[in-house]
């Protein structure tokens, strides 16, 4: 293997590793000083999932507005096991894994396909990987899992090279959280660590009733505006700030034009923010936004035409009847 990796922890079928980026990766002091000179300020969604964040995330795909994870999984549990057989991969390799909970469905299927791979999921949230990956060894008892911690915006080009077909997963509709450009950049980086005869299972998230968008970003329960102003105590501890979570409200709101997503902390009332790692203060008018996120949402033309961008041929769209949720299995252009 070439992975440029230092080993965190081994017992015996679990093993998790940092990966070392490919490129520079701005941290969260430089993209938090580069982000509030915008209009409206911004910050990357990566920061959403310190350990709590990456909790409050499961607990978003709980609530009954959230559509997205429930559609998806029930695409993988329908269309698990011809996934599986057809592809019949030797490793399995998950993007932004999180807690593995909807990958089950494909490890579920080759146990019983007899076609178990290894399993290597990659995540920024190392507590995340250690917990969910010591459940799965337990629930699979064939599973190797060699957990994979870093992040995958810093390139892929330090994954592992190990023999046998590749099945690459990209679930959650994370893919809309990129602009175009920085869709069409990481897909191309992807497409280059494919070899003929490897797959891409992408999850995408597709164009539909601006009230079911909005309401999936927007629970009533108000689960989503916890993890969105939960970015707020990431930035006070790790900058030594000074945010009043009390002062910033969460809104959702989808943008027509954009065909996407824009989720925003919004200021309460007249405030000064102090960020001592930056030796800054920022003032902020009432109503004035920090766009945390966007969330683009698909048709099945503009999928076609971003994985086509990235040298990418579409094998299987697998939509359902309600037509919520896209997965598709791709392959290489030869």
């Amino acid at each position: 293997m070439s992975v440029a990796t230092a080993q965190v922890q081994e017992d015996g079928r679990f093993l998790c590793r940092q990966v070392q980026p490919a490129w520079p990766v701005s941290d969260l002091r430089a993209d938090l000083a580069h982000g509030f000179e915008r209009s409206p300020r911004m910050l990357p969604p990566k920061y959403f999932y310190d350990d709590y964040g990456s909790q409050l995330f499961e607990r978003i795909c709980e609530t009954p507005e959230y559509y997205p994870a429930r559609a998806e999984s029930a695409l993988l549990a329908a269309h698990a096991a011809e996934i599986m057989g057809e592809v019949a991969p030797a490793h399995l390799i998950e993007l932004g894994s999180g807690s593995s909970r909807k990958t089950r469905h494909l490890l579920r299927a080759a146990e019983a396909l007899d076609v178990m791979p290894t399993y290597w999921p990659f995540d920024v949230c190392r507590e995340m990987l250690e917990r969910s990956g010591r459940e799965l060894v337990e629930e699979f008892p064939r599973l190797q899992v060699r957990a994979l911690a870093g992040d995958y915006l810093g390139g892929l080009a330090h994954l592992p090279q190990a023999a046998g077909r590749q099945l690459f997963v990209f679930l959650g509709g994370t893919i809309g959280n990129f602009s175009e450009q920085e869709a069409d950049r990481f897909l191309r980086d992807l497409r280059a660590r494919l070899r003929p005869g490897d797959y891409l299972l992408l999850g995408a998230d597709r164009v539909k009733d601006v009230a079911m968008l909005e309401a999936a970003y927007d629970d009533a329960a108000g689960v989503t505006a916890a993890f969105n102003l939960n970015v707020l105590n990431v930035v006070n501890r790790e900058l030594q700030a000074d945010f009043d979570l009390a002062g910033f409200r969460h809104r959702a709101v989808f943008n027509r034009a954009e065909a996407r997503i824009e989720m925003y902390l919004l200021a309460q009332r007249r405030q000064r923010v102090t960020i001592e790692a930056l030796q800054r203060c920022y003032e902020f008018a009432p109503g004035e936004a920090i766009l945390t996120e966007i969330s683009r949402k698909f048709t099945p033309e503009s999928l076609s035409a971003m994985l086509g961008r990235a040298g990418f041929v579409i094998e299987r769209h697998l939509e359902g009847g309600e037509r919520l949720f896209s997965l598709v299995l791709a392959k290489p252009l030869r």
